[in-house]
């Protein structure tokens, strides 16, 4: 099978605080932040976010040496950490931006979605932008007719097709972008995070159109944080990492590469200094469990944790309980407990320190980033000293355990069929 993508030695380099952001304000706004002494109000690369290993004095080294190799018919997935230099590798590919060295070969016409809107011109309709994007990838208008009722019934924008774009929500013009995209017939599809926007129902529905894209022999390139939707849709998985194509093979073995680097880290455990002033305190909260990721906040679908609760009571306090809340990315209640839950065994009455551990079994939370909030309360009272969000950790699905499911809740249930 020959290559779609062939990328040899490919370096990008940014220079640091150098003016040119496209537009004349920003030039100017860039400029008299620079003569004050300010940072630079449209830098992306903020000084919190530097690597010692990408920047060498003025010059920041997006990608450093990749050497890649795409086949034709492949889906391959791109995994890293924000910064990694995925999007960068997909401007390059896209012709959005240039490398500083190092050769790019493409065979076949790309179609990308990098961003949301990408390719749109704000004052033209939905319609008039579907030709114009048409006609950008070498489509005649034949052609684009003939595709023209799929696109605008696959986007779901078909009240608004003939408004002007600049009036779409951010999510509208996802669904267009991303319509355009997968039914002009390109060989290679280039896929950014955008998705992210889209609701959950559109969201299956393109992951649903680009599993059917690659299984018809065209070449997909998706960028996500999705580790269950990488493993469900790509043959191949690429982690970058500052900048350096770390390894590529099956997606299982990168993304199990990848979380033991660290992925993005949570923050899985706290402790709050005592206060003398308190009477009633939460010391301690922490997401634990048996594996290597534990100090990641990294949890695999089918495997339990533990949350483990510090309390201290200065006096009696009749009627008091230890709770905890997990939510979801939407801010969600997910899961709620308290220690009422164990009846006259779990009251917190008596003065003293308490250690509490309560074993959550799985498989029941689906893939995704959650937090913890912790508290201890009094019965008709409520919480006395509450602290929400204070610990971070991700249920990830390396194994495709999770599949396309729906919901909340990841439980298998037993099923019991009789055949009549």
């Amino acid at each position: 099978m020959t290559a779609a993508i062939s990328i040899e030695n490919l370096w990008k380099e940014y220079r640091l605080g150098v003016i040119g952001h496209g537009t004349l304000t920003k030039d100017l706004q860039s400029w008299w932040a620079r003569v004050r002494g300010k940072e630079d109000p449209n830098s992306i690369i903020r000084s919190g976010a530097r690597r010692e290993k990408q920047i060498e004095g003025d010059r920041f080294w997006a990608l450093r040496g990749i050497d890649l190799l795409v086949k034709e018919g492949d889906a391959l997935g791109i995994i890293g950490k924000n910064g990694a230099g995925k999007s960068t590798l997909l401007k390059i590919l896209s012709r959005v931006t240039s490398p500083s060295r190092g050769c790019v070969r493409i065979k076949g016409r790309i179609a990308s979605l990098l961003e949301v809107g990408t390719g749109f011109h704000p004052e033209l309709t939905g319609r008039e932008n579907i030709f114009m994007n048409g006609a950008i990838l070498g489509m005649s208008k034949p052609e684009i007719r003939k595709k023209l009722d799929e696109i605008i019934d696959f986007s779901g924008v078909q009240d608004f097709i003939d408004t002007p774009v600049k009036r779409y929500s951010s999510g509208m013009r996802v669904r267009l972008g991303f319509a355009v995209a997968a039914h002009l017939d390109p060989e290679i599809l280039v896929i950014d995070e955008v998705l992210a926007v889209g609701d959950a129902e559109f969201q299956k529905k393109c992951l649903g159109k680009m599993s059917s894209f690659a299984k018809g022999g065209r070449t997909v390139l998706f960028v996500s944080h999705n580790m269950n939707a990488i493993s469900n849709l790509c043959k191949t998985c690429a982690f970058l990492d500052s900048g350096q194509l770390i390894c590529v093979d099956e997606p299982g073995k990168v993304i199990e590469r990848y979380l033991s680097v660290g992925a993005d880290e949570g923050q899985t455990w706290v402790e709050f200094p005592e206060n003398e002033q308190k009477d009633f305190q939460v010391l301690f909260a922490a997401i634990k469990t048996d594996t290597p990721e534990n100090g990641r906040g990294i949890i695999q679908v089918d495997q339990p944790f533990r949350i483990e609760m510090k309390f201290k009571l200065g006096k009696k306090l009749p009627g008091a309980y230890g709770t905890f809340t997990i939510r979801n990315q939407r801010e969600e209640v997910v899961l709620f407990s308290d220690s009422r839950d164990q009846g006259e065994r779990g009251k917190l009455e008596n003065p003293g320190r308490v250690e509490v551990s309560i074993n959550v079994p799985m498989p029941l939370l689906v893939p995704g980033k959650y937090s913890l909030s912790v508290a201890i309360a009094q019965q008709g009272r409520g919480a006395i000293d509450w602290h929400k969000n204070v610990v971070r950790f991700e249920i990830v699905d390396t194994k495709g355990l999770r599949s396309s499911r729906s919901g909340y809740i990841y439980m298998p249930l037993k099923w019991s069929l009789n055949t009549q």
